[in-house]
């Protein structure tokens, strides 16, 4: 049987029975923080077997798309561990329990319409005490009790250990099937969890029976499939074997499955295969959590090819396979192959330039193992090695043979362990506890009427004292302290606040009555309740409370303004760059919108443009925005967009805005274009490989970005005497002007002649997005952000009468030379010493002039002093080779005179410089250089 029939025989089956088919989950689910990849199909169930969400079915099934890495180390070596897996399932939420879910296992693997396995091939276990199951399987199924095995709570049961260890929960027996072919070897290929008890406390008597109980089934798509096709590893199954075999070709090595180069191979597609399907629900290799986990398979993966030849990126190419094995049941796959292979080969030729690096830097942790008689490599530094520079420990593991040290693999994990905590690694706390968690029991869910309206009569069904998260937080009956510093928390039983989620922030406003003011200053969403955060204005909150819930109104509308834009933006972006350019996540607040899309390279600056003017075209034009609900099947016949990686619901809210965007949304939106305002493009930039971001205003705001541009070009005109038109080309003279005179006063180039005045032109005023693109282009000349490009040009006047005055003064001193100030010299000694003050000259000129005096002479001491403006003083000391033979050094010889004008310095022993900020006291310094010379040289 192929995988693919398998995948839908089983949900098909349990369609039969009365199971609901709901589609995978996505991989990374972002809601949920106690799990960084979905590791099980209950998971996107979790609300419904506490019962905290209104039961649309009570039975389920699913075939779930899981990332595991808890056993990363096995993958390749052992037939049947994955990264990256299919898990199949049922799931009842309070309704039938272990006898219907044996029954149907059995029925399931056994019967000739179905599995057709050999019953006589099967066994089970069960938990020690859980004789319910035992009889099931006896009594009901006919199974021997010599295949039916008693095992402790590390083996049958959920969470593993739990009635002794732990987490409090909701926890249960299990009872696992296996099958055991004809080579002997049992292969576990379903576990049903009867989900039974909530643990509390410590034992004995610590579970208590839950009042309802439900079950939670998980059988290996690979490992059945497996056993049905009668090989002996996941990895020879029909929608592996190919990806093997491919990756050999690739890497040039042919599969022999019991070579190292075969391990490597199946390693490779299963690595690779978890990073095609992370990457295309936009999931990109990267520093933190998730996408760490990502980049780490995607280096082990390169590694692998490494050890094999491969010193060039070959990853890439084994995407295609994947997707042509995986795409009956993933079709989406096929829409975002060149965005996943070009996102891993990138991050394959950024790994291969450093693998190299880590080779040379375990070279050099070998030779202090050597010189400390070291023999073994310690964990801490194979996991540092791996940490900072991205180097695997399989390839340190290697070298260090090859050297003749061992590796401790056992300190390696453990410093992995400590770092994976740091970092975010996978968690295992699946159901949380606090006061948010019992109003998910009591009130279950928040009805949103926000869509329809912004002020609505509602209960207060309860108080929160203290933030979310807060392990000190605690439900309360009423409250009446006053005042921010005390947060609250209210639950209302309807809403018209909308709660942030989908990158749309949550709504503030008030809840009132006559009896107390609730000030909401943020909403948010946990599963389907509504938390109103804020704090108490006036009065005494209480629950059963019947009150007013009004939404802050024109922050409201700001929100849509920028909601609604971030759906023309993402059509303008897709237009002008291609279809890949699809959204990876957005903020939006009141007329302020970041919006991150994919995209390899920076956006040109007329492509920008063109995307900013499209915006504001759509703007301008006006559409009509309207929302509906449509089942999920019916928005994908009408194109509506979906985002890769993204859960929706079934039905979905569809916003459609005029006849160019249709994207599946819960936002609150305008019901017209027009309604946006104005559109403003602030910045564009990279937020990580392969993911660029724009950062937009809207409305209000944008109207006030505008007058703004225009204000400062104004001033920067009036400043310039040149017309609005002729700004950057006024810039482009003033900035050349400045940058001669520095090179001049530097005596690095001739006094240049002023500038000529711009003509004023003769053409009629350009529009507004041409006077913005002349001041970007103004102020990237000045290097002046946007808006204080007109103080920069101001500054600039100043600047060039302060540099044509110290032009003044070194062409003063330029006359001077080394033969002039050797002529007032004294000597100590057979030394010349000059110490003299040179008014207007700069540090280079200081040192030509030392450098004319020591050619002159055979041995000399030289110290010049200048001052600036604001007091500033230049002191230039320098040394003939004579003396720097005899080990004196310039830098000793300032640092006195550098200290009496408030300043210190060094430098090389013939030449040091300093510097100080009190010019009055040349004198008492040029003294101290004059004393300090006749005991220093004579």
């Amino acid at each position: 049987m192929k995988t693919d029939e398998l995948r839908e025989k089983y949900l098909s089956f349990f369609e039969t029975k009365g199971h609901t088919r709901r589609p995978s989950d996505v991989l990374v689910p972002t809601w949920d923080p106690s799990v960084l990849f979905t590791p099980a199909g209950m998971n996107q169930f979790k609300d419904h077997f506490l019962g905290r969400v209104k039961l649309d079915f009570t039975r389920a099934t699913t075939c779930q798309k899981c990332l595991r890495t808890g056993d990363i180390d096995n993958v390749g070596r052992t037939a049947y561990h994955h990264t990256f897996f299919e898990m199949l399932g049922n799931f009842s939420f309070g309704d039938y329990f272990k006898e219907d879910a044996i029954h149907w296992a059995w029925e399931f693997l056994t019967d000739k319409k179905w599995l057709a396995l050999n019953p006589d091939q099967l066994s089970v276990t069960v938990y020690k005490d859980d004789d319910e199951a035992a009889n099931i399987w006896h009594d009901k199924i006919g199974l021997p009790f010599s295949r039916i095995e008693r095992l402790d709570e590390d083996e049958n049961f959920w969470p593993a250990s739990a009635p002794s260890e732990g987490p409090d929960g909701v926890c249960g027996p299990c009872s696992e099937i296996y099958f055991t072919p004809k080579d002997g070897k049992k292969v576990e290929i379903w576990n049903l969890v009867f989900t039974q008890f909530n643990r509390v406390g410590d034992p004995p008597n610590n579970l208590e029976p839950l009042p309802s109980k439900n079950i939670d089934t998980g059988m290996g798509l690979e490992r059945t499939a497996a056993t049905l096709q009668g090989v002996t590893t996941n990895y020879h199954i029909d929608i592996l074997r190919p990806i093997v075999e491919a990756a050999g070709e690739i890497c040039g090595v042919k599969y022999d499955p019991d070579s190292d180069n075969g391990r490597r191979l199946r390693r490779i597609t299963d690595h690779i295969r978890a990073c095609t399907m992370a990457v295309h629900e936009n999931v990109y290799p990267g520093a933190n959590k998730e996408k760490y986990v990502i980049r780490r398979l995607l280096r082990r993966a390169v590694l692998d090819g490494h050890q094999m030849g491969m010193h060039h990126a070959f990853a890439y190419q084994l995407v295609d396979k994947i997707v042509e094995m995986m795409k009956a049941p993933y079709p989406d796959l096929q829409d975002s192959v060149t965005r996943v292979k070009s996102v891993i080969k990138s991050e394959e030729e950024n790994f291969l330039h450093s693998l190299d690096d880590g080779i040379a830097r375990s070279e050099k942790i070998f030779a202090g193992m050597r010189s400390a008689s070291r023999t073994v490599v310690s964990g801490d530094e194979a996991a540092e090695l791996y940490q900072t520079f991205g180097f695997p420990p399989e390839l340190f593991e290697q070298v260090a043979i090859e050297h003749g040290f061992t590796f401790d693999w056992a300190g390696y994990k453990d410093a992995m362990v400590e770092f994976g905590e740091r970092s975010g690694g996978e968690q295992v706390k699946l159901f949380e506890t606090g006061p948010i968690e019992s109003l998910k029991n009591s009130v279950r869910s928040t009805e949103f009427i926000g869509y329809e309206s912004d002020s609505i009569e509602v209960e207060v069904k309860g108080i929160v004292v203290g933030a979310e998260g807060d392990e000190e937080s605690k439900l309360v009956d009423d409250f009446d302290k006053i005042g921010p510093e005390h947060e609250l928390i209210v639950v209302i039983n309807k809403t018209p606040f909308y709660g942030e989620s989908g990158g749309q922030i949550g709504d503030t406003g008030r809840i009132y009555s006559s009896d107390f003011e609730f000030v909401v200053t943020d909403t948010q969403k946990d599963s389907d309740l509504f938390l109103h955060v804020g704090y108490l204005a006036k009065g005494k909150i209480s629950t059963e409370a019947t009150a007013t819930a009004e939404v802050d109104i024109n922050r409201r509308a700001a929100i849509k303004r920028a909601h609604s834009a971030t759906h023309i933006l993402h059509h303008a972006l897709q237009k002008t760059l291609g279809s890949h350019a699809q959204q990876q996540g957005s903020k939006v607040e009141d007329d302020l919108l970041r919006f991150d899309f994919t995209n390899m390279e920076p956006i040109a600056l007329d492509q920008l443009t063109v995307i900013e003017s499209d915006v504001n075209d759509k703007v301008t034009d006006g559409g009509l925005v309207k929302w509906e609900t449509v089942p999920l099947v019916k928005a994908r016949e009408l194109g509506a967009m979906m985002l890769f990686g993204e859960k929706y619901p079934d039905p979905v809210r569809m916003v459609t805005m005029g006849d160019f965007s249709r994207e599946l949304c819960g936002g609150t939106h305008l019901t017209d274009t027009k309604q946006v305002g104005a559109f403003e493009v602030i910045s564009e930039e990279s937020v990580s490989a392969g993911v660029r971001r724009i950062i937009a205003l809207t409305g209000e705001k944008a109207k006030e970005y505008r007058v703004k541009v225009d204000q400062t070009l104004n001033d920067m005109a009036s400043t310039l005497g040149c017309s609005v038109n002729d700004v950057p080309e006024a810039v482009k003279h003033i900035t050349g002007y400045v940058r001669d005179l520095k090179k001049a006063v530097n005596g690095s180039g001739k006094a240049p002649e002023a500038p000529a005045a711009v003509a004023s032109s003769s053409k009629a005023d350009v529009d507004y997005f041409h006077r913005k693109e002349m001041l970007k282009e103004s102020a990237r000349q000045l290097n002046s952000p946007l808006f204080e490009s007109a103080e920069r040009v101001k500054t600039l006047f100043a600047e060039i009468e302060k540099l044509k005055h110290q032009l003044t003064e070194r062409e003063k001193s330029g006359t001077l030379t080394g033969d002039d100030l050797l002529a007032k010299s004294s000597t100590v000694g057979d030394v010349s010493v000059v110490v003299a003050e040179v008014p207007g000259a700069n540090a280079n000129l200081m040192r030509q002039l030392i450098d004319q005096i020591r050619k002159s002479t055979s041995s000399s001491a030289v110290m010049l002093f200048a001052a600036a403006d604001e007091g500033k003083v230049t002191i230039v000391a320098g040394l003939s080779k004579t003396l720097t033979d005899k080990g004196l050094k310039a830098g000793d010889w300032v640092k006195e005179p550098a200290a009496l004008v408030g300043g210190s310095g060094g430098g090389r022993p013939d030449m040091a410089q300093a510097g100080g900020k009190d010019a009055a006291q040349i004198p008492s310094a040029m003294e101290k250089a004059e004393e300090l010379a006749k005991s220093l040289f004579a």
